[in-house]
């Protein structure tokens, strides 16, 4: 009777579970449908408007894959503490596509949420709008402070304006990563580190409590060249030269001391801002430009978000009788395996190559490369089917960003063309091996391992000392790696493995210095190195095609449902459930934090254990 009773009662939940869910569905079904219907929704731009350049998220050039379900659930309740990110194409596509629409007159650089950035990325953007400024039109920049990043972008504006409370923070470049060697003898971990190159510094932090003179020599080279190039393409558009910038502490002290502290007036008179303006002041100034919008109230304006949705169609549409120069992207760190766009997986990665390979209408492709590298495994994979496009007789141009390092130079060394920026950052060739063992780490606990086993080589556990014999096994392993690493560069840059390792051991180049040293071919962007691969390939007319992983019948589902719909006004900003879901979400931010660590380690999945990685491409600016 009770066994029936409780199983009643779990059928009547079961249910009622099945009903509620059914009926959000069915409610979000129908105000998606009400939400792109809406006259509530249409985007109008007045005969002269502002575009709002206000970037509010990191600039990257694949964006990484997010459950729709959960990204609406975020928006509604504003739970999620990360920006959405913006595509650098997009960014782009919006001021040109402004560059050609009459109705847009003025560009307002709001740049006062967008993160730090790549100098690359950054200067792609200045060049499209100093294509906005040859046009006729303006470009006008407001702020309270301008990081580094956003006064690069910043500076390209014809006028500069702060709030008079504001600030300019321009400190230079700098790498200063944490080191924990006498923290990991604390807790009892054991290292065993494996590497070869003088420069190979990714796996400094765990066997060091500072940086090793090799490394200080190498990155003061490459940030020293990214901080001259800063300065050089800022000085340019600026009514002032290289020696306004400070870099030392005195002179900066000097400056100030010599305003009373008021950073304001410090970056009025040292030329960094051409004025010191409220907000009042600057919409007026803008009203008086284009005039005011239907309130009244404000200047006629349209926000970057808006605007794109305006010139970027929601349906990409394949012409299937023109020619394609193909573009895949590889941003983040290379893993073994399948991952999910905005990250490398050996396999996705491959496939995305492979269909481009099988598209008979591609006839080139571009390998857009954005990481520091990773598994070397993983990189051999897609590196292999960047050979077979080129056995296939479809040219490969490699398209470096802001970083192509290590794996990452290992999966461009076979295109037929290496591309990079200037300030890319690259090389890094070199291999490591990392091997944990918590054997003292346990003792300390009371636990121990002990048992038997038919063989040496099965006793192999973080919970046991490693064999010195497997240590020298593991050696020979990365040594034989990094041997492999040089004849791969060689044979594709027809040098020979010597002349490799003269300039590997780790070392990282920015791209400027590599074309130099042979390890690039030219420096250009995106668009050039796209036009390269027409050219190799023979294609007078194309079209550029990005290849992208498919998503499931499923996941197409779910992204049209709550792609577009918001579902902010059927949960209602009082409603129980927007609580209910904005206390989860307190808790998963909460989870995400004290995990985002141990998260990491997702991304060192190589079978042999064995990466090329560059871990001091990461700077502060």
């Amino acid at each position: 009777m009770i066994a029936k009773l409780f199983k009643g009662l779990w059928a009547g939940i079961n249910f009622s579970r099945r009903l509620v869910l059914n009926f959000l569905f069915v409610l979000l079904v129908i105000l998606f449908i009400v939400s792109i219907t809406s006259d509530d929704n249409e985007i109008n731009v007045a005969d002269t408007s502002v575009l709002r350049l206000n970037l509010n998220g990191p600039i990257v050039e694949e964006k990484v894959y997010v459950d729709p379900i959960e990204s609406a659930i975020n928006d509604a309740t504003q739970s999620n503490d990360e920006p959405a990110e913006i595509l650098l194409d997009d960014i782009i596509n919006v001021i040109d596509q402004a560059t050609e629409d009459k109705r847009i007159s003025v560009i307002l650089l709001d740049l006062q949420k967008m993160p730090s950035a790549h100098l690359n990325k950054l200067k792609q953007i200045t060049l499209a709008l100093e294509r906005f400024k040859a046009s006729g039109k303006k470009v006008i920049a407001s702020g309270y402070y301008y990081s580094q990043a956003q006064y690069y972008i910043a500076a390209h504006a014809d006028e500069i304006s702060m709030h008079p409370y504001g600030g300019v923070e321009i400190q230079g470049f700098g790498m200063y990563p944490l080191y924990f060697k006498d923290a990991l003898e604390k807790l009892g971990i054991t290292q065993h580190i494996f590497r070869v190159g003088t420069f190979k510094s990714a796996v400094e932090p765990f066997i060091r409590n500072d940086m090793s003179d090799a490394a200080k020599e190498a990155n003061n080279v490459w940030l020293g060249a990214l901080w001259k190039e800063y300065k050089q393409d800022v000085a340019a558009v600026r009514p002032f030269d290289e020696a306004n910038f400070d870099e030392t502490m005195d002179v900066f002290l000097a400056k100030m001391q010599a305003v009373n502290g008021d950073s304001g007036k410090y970056a009025l008179e040292h030329q960094w801002v051409d004025s010191l303006k409220t907000n009042q002041q600057v919409r007026q100034q803008l009203i008086t430009l284009v005039g005011t919008e239907e309130t009244g109230k404000t200047f006629n304006q349209v926000s970057f978000k808006e605007y794109l949705s305006l010139v970027k169609s929601p349906i990409e549409f394949d012409n299937p009788m023109t020619e394609k120069v193909a573009v895949v992207v590889a941003r983040g760190t290379i893993s073994d395996g399948e991952r999910k766009a905005g990250e490398i997986g050996g396999d996705s990665t491959a496939a995305l190559l492979r269909k481009a390979r099988l598209d008979d209408k591609v006839k080139a492709v571009v390998l857009r490369i954005d990481s520091g590298g990773g598994s070397m495994f993983a990189s051999e994979v897609i590196r292999a089917e960047v050979l077979a496009l080129k056995a296939a007789g479809k040219p490969v141009v490699a398209s470096m960003s802001s970083v192509a390092a290590s794996g990452g130079y290992w999966i461009a060394s076979a295109a037929n063309e290496i591309w990079a920026a200037p300030s890319t950052i690259t090389g890094s060739i070199g291999v490591f091996g990392n091997f944990m063992t918590f054997e003292n780490t346990m003792a300390k606990l009371g636990v121990y391992s002990d048992g038997v086993a038919t063989t040496e080589m099965a006793g192999l556990s973080i919970a046991r000392p490693l064999n010195e014999k497997m240590a020298q096994v593991i050696q020979l392993s990365v040594e034989d790696a990094y041997q492999r690493f040089l004849e791969v560069v060689g044979e594709a840059r027809n040098m020979t493995p010597e002349q490799v390792d003269s300039i590997a051991q780790g070392r990282v180049w920015i791209a400027s210095q590599a074309q130099e040293l042979g390890l690039v071919d030219k420096l250009g962007n995106k668009q050039d190195a796209i036009k390269a691969a027409a050219e190799l390939a023979k294609l007078d007319f194309y079209e550029v095609k990005t290849i992208k992983q498919s998503l499931s019948a499923e996941e197409k589902l779910m992204q049209d449902i709550f792609g577009n719909a918001s579902i902010r006004s059927l949960i209602g900003s009082q409603s129980t459930l927007q609580n209910a879901l904005s206390n989860q979400a307190s808790i998963n931010g909460l989870v995400k934090q004290l995990t985002t660590e141990v998260e990491g380690l997702k991304d060192y999945n190589d079978p042999q254990g064995i990466y090329a990685r560059c871990l001091v491409c990461n700077i502060s600016q």
